[in-house]
């Protein structure tokens, strides 16, 4: 009888939990996910999120992502899901949101019973703080200054932590919490990134920090793999003992709680290692090698690379690899995403996006010079907001006819992708293909155009959910480590999705520099 073995992925997202399994071949087994806007409405969210009046403030509810874990499993339980297999487990979960636990918390999380009901109600009175600040929050500009004067400048601070000082960090927020709700802070008995959190759940106890989600809080030293004390002290008090360890990613962190075995048969020699970032667990779902450029088409666009010389720039995020330890990996990330993608639709009354893609084939590449630039939340590459178009001479436009917008829209967030990348050095025409994936790499007519604006072939994998996968790889490498060179070495699961059209090359050319010239014109927040 073969390796019966299985390893289970999460993804704690913005919109939606995800669950991974796969066999010892690392094949996928089944998939399963909770969408939290519908299935959990009660907490009436839009796009897993609460969007406050100031525009600028985001939060998520943390017991949302408990009550999706409580029933994600027990779906897979009414499926017969033979959780006894599973030898390891792993995850992610978005990045830059931080959990605050009550005092008193971590005993209670010791203890969980499953004679005594789910862990939401077991654990609903275990956090300081109902909601959490996640990714999409852009409040804490004054924090950020306050970060980098104590780096003397941003570039400093760049060159320790792999990022100038960004309002969604975790960093920031904890400072910002410190310094408006000093009660709540004081209240704290353990910080945790959504990642982390996410671990906890299953381990029964607090789970340490991973160096990849780790340095998405300006609060890391990425080379010396440690806290910077210069940036703890910035922040708040007693942050060090407060965020616990930082460990390497994938690191077993224990055996899984008595509380999972006994209400869903998980052996008792089921490992729970460390969650990462969603970020870098796409990296690994989606098998980046050295001089592929990724793609993730989101809910934020995310375009990233494998470093093994890094260069922190005030433009972007250097963040640590969860392959190699030697090695890093750039990444840019765009708020509007397939949110964004979506509200315009829905804004022009289009009802499908089959529709949309016939309004946008009706146009040529290019747009005939037109160029639109959609900022519907705060960016993130460039700290912009707003919506703003340009006619063929650069003149600002109030509006365009509907199959003009259509087209805009998709080649504006493209061109940002490109350039922004550029500027952080990347040389395109060394890089030999795009991986995308993400839930719009499914829609053919939006990877044409990325490939005809990047002049490059596109590749999609047959699965797309590329962070859960990439924890069920990481869980499995955790316990078979000699597997991961072997990994390395395998060839790849893309399938060709688009090729550059060699007649776009002009039109994308001078609609890249147009586009560059009206971005910057656009002002800061």
């Amino acid at each position: 009888m073969g390796d019966t073995s299985t390893y289970l992925g999460f993804d704690f997202s913005t919109q939606q939990l995800k669950a991974i399994a796969i066999d010892s071949k690392l094949t996928v087994i089944c998939q399963y996910n909770v969408i939290y806007d519908k299935e959990l409405s009660e907490f009436k969210t839009k796009g897993g999120v609460h969007k406050h009046p100031d525009r600028i403030t985001v939060t998520s509810p943390c017991l949302m992502w408990v009550k999706a874990l409580d029933i994600i499993l027990q779906k897979m339980k009414n499926d017969n899901f033979d959780f006894s297999s599973v030898v390891s487990i792993c995850g992610a979960g978005q990045q830059h949101g931080s959990v605050y636990w009550k005092k008193g918390a971590g005993e209670i999380l010791n203890h969980l019973d499953a004679a005594q009901g789910t862990l939401a109600s077991q654990l609903e009175n275990c956090l300081a703080l109902l909601n959490s600040p996640v990714w999409m929050d852009s409040s804490t500009t004054k924090q950020c200054l306050q970060l980098e004067r104590a780096f003397n400048g941003p570039q400093n601070l760049a060159n320790v932590t792999g990022s100038k000082a960004y309002e969604r960090f975790t960093g920031c927020q904890i400072a910002k919490i410190f310094q408006n709700f000093p009660n709540i802070y004081q209240e704290c008995e353990r910080i945790s990134l959504v990642s982390s959190f996410g671990a906890s759940l299953f381990l029964g106890r607090y789970a340490a920090i991973d160096y990849c989600d780790g340095s998405g809080m300006n609060l890391m030293d990425i080379f010396m793999k440690r806290y910077s004390d210069c940036a703890l002290q910035a922040c708040a008090p007693n942050l060090k003992e407060l965020l616990g360890d930082l460990v390497k990613p994938g690191t077993n962190l224990g055996c899984i709680s008595s509380y999972m075995r006994d209400k869903y048969g998980f052996s008792s020699n089921c490992r729970v290692s460390a969650f990462t970032g969603d970020n870098p667990a796409s990296l690994v779902g989606m098998r980046l090698k050295q001089g592929d450029l990724a793609i993730s088409l989101g809910t934020s666009d995310t375009v990233f690379i494998w470093l093994d010389n890094p260069q922190p720039a005030l433009e972007g995020h250097i963040f640590c690899n969860p392959i190699s330890s030697e090695s890093f990996m750039a990444l840019l990330c765009f708020k509007n995403g397939s949110l964004t993608r979506e509200s315009i639709k829905n804004e022009l009354g289009i009802e499908t996006w089959e529709k949309f893609e016939e309004l946008m084939a009706d146009t040529p590449p290019g747009n005939n010079g037109n160029i639109g630039i959609y900022f519907k939340e705060m960016e993130i590459t460039p700290p912009k907001i707003g919506c703003y178009r340009y006619d063929c001479n650069g003149n600002e436009m109030q509006d365009f006819d509907l199959k003009t917008e259509v087209r805009a829209l998709i080649e504006g967030q493209f061109m940002a992708k490109r350039m922004h990348a550029e500027n952080l050095g990347y040389d395109i025409g060394k890089c030999n293909r795009i991986i995308a994936t993400g839930g719009a790499s499914s829609n053919k007519a939006l990877l044409q155009v990325l490939s005809d604006i990047f002049n490059k072939p596109i590749y999609v994998q047959n699965i797309s959910n590329s962070v859960s996968l990439g924890g069920a790889y990481m869980a499995n490498f955790a316990i078979n480590s000699e597997l991961l060179e072997e990994w390395l070495l395998l060839r790849d699961s893309y399938r060709l999705a688009a090729e550059p059209n060699p007649a776009t090359i002009t039109a994308y050319s001078k609609l890249l520099e147009s586009y560059r010239c009206l971005e910057a014109k656009i002002p800061s927040k």
